[in-house]
């Protein structure tokens, strides 16, 4: 079995979104207790550190970052939408919390490179995966896969990088990001119509975006089926040096946002599906982001049967 290291930081229990809010620090908490308990995988825990801002530009442009840690509050929360649309709240301590997100995916990318380490996974809030270039969105304020992936190739010449994002929404940020890049696949398999909207199959970029909208109520058996045709087969064709994994957990069925059934136990075969590609093409290199899950007990199991995947020789 293949050890995994997991990039944590307390910093990012810290970001508050306000009472009610489905993004709120629980999630974390029952992910970090899950994996603490987990006895059947060897498992390095490790604090991520705080993202270089320069790292973050190679994905967002410097006025747009700056004007996000601009708009941080001493007390209280600022929404990055208009009112009442209001949900991705900067809070007091959004700065590090924001920087520890990405900075984890940045020591992701050095441990597989310098460290030669195969698995990562980054147990991380705020998400990111909806963060466009120019725009804070669905929880998320800097694309944290889209900048391990920048960072990937600039600092370690990786030449071709596969994103599989199996969150239920659509990574619109990611495309958004990626849309004209043909060194990057992403794949993405989202319920629709949901939450932002985004991903239907006839959005495919420059042939390196491949979308799998599902509809409501697709089963376990159903979604990887799907998974396997309209992603995995086409990831596969583009070998990718390394994949990266955005992990949703919110198409389970005890979800709240969202309306997939999937069991907890689909994500022990999933994972071992992109694994299966990671070692044929990418020398087994994964690192997977944590995205949303907004049920507790769904979250734990899921990431159980999540890590087991990962720890697939």
């Amino acid at each position: 079995m293949k050890k995994i290291i997991v990039e944590k930081h307390q910093d990012c229990l810290l970001k508050d979104n306000g009472p009610n809010h489905p993004e709120k620090k629980e999630r974390l908490q029952v992910i970090l207790k899950t994996i603490q308990d987990i006895s059947f995988v060897d498992i390095e825990i490790k604090n991520a550190p705080l993202a270089v801002v320069d790292d973050i530009f190679l994905a967002h442009p410097v006025t747009h970052i700056h004007n996000i840690f601009s708009l941080i509050p001493s007390s209280g929360l600022v929404g990055m939408e208009k009112e009442p649309y209001a949900d991705t709240f900067l809070c007091p301590n959004s700065k590090n919390a924001i920087l520890r997100s990405c900075g984890a995916g940045i020591a992701a990318a050095n441990s597989l490179i310098i460290d030669n380490e195969k698995r990562v996974f980054c147990a991380v809030r705020p998400p990111g995966h909806h963060a466009e270039t120019v725009r804070a969105n669905g929880f998320c304020f800097v694309n944290n896969v889209a900048v391990a992936a920048k960072y990937l190739q600039k600092k370690h010449k990786i030449k071709k990088i596969g994103i599989i994002d199996f969150d239920v929404h659509h990574g619109n940020g990611t495309q958004e990001i990626f849309c004209q890049d043909k060194t990057v696949a992403y794949g993405s398999i989202h319920e629709h119509p949901l939450f932002p909207g985004t991903g239907l199959q006839k959005e495919v970029g420059t042939g390196n975006i491949f979308n799998a909208p599902i509809e409501a109520g697709t089963d376990g058996k159903d979604f990887i089926r799907i998974l396997e045709n309209r992603i995995l087969d086409n990831i596969d064709k583009f070998k990718p040096e390394i994949i990266l994994i955005s992990a949703g957990f919110d198409a389970h069925k005890r979800d709240p946002l969202a309306n997939i059934n999937l069991e907890s136990e689909n994500y022990n075969q999933i994972t071992k599906m992109i694994i299966e590609i990671a070692n044929i093409h990418s020398q087994g290199r994964v690192i997977s982001f944590l995205e949303g899950g907004y049920d507790l007990l769904a979250l734990s199991e899921s990431i159980k049967e999540h890590f087991l995947g990962l720890s697939e020789n």
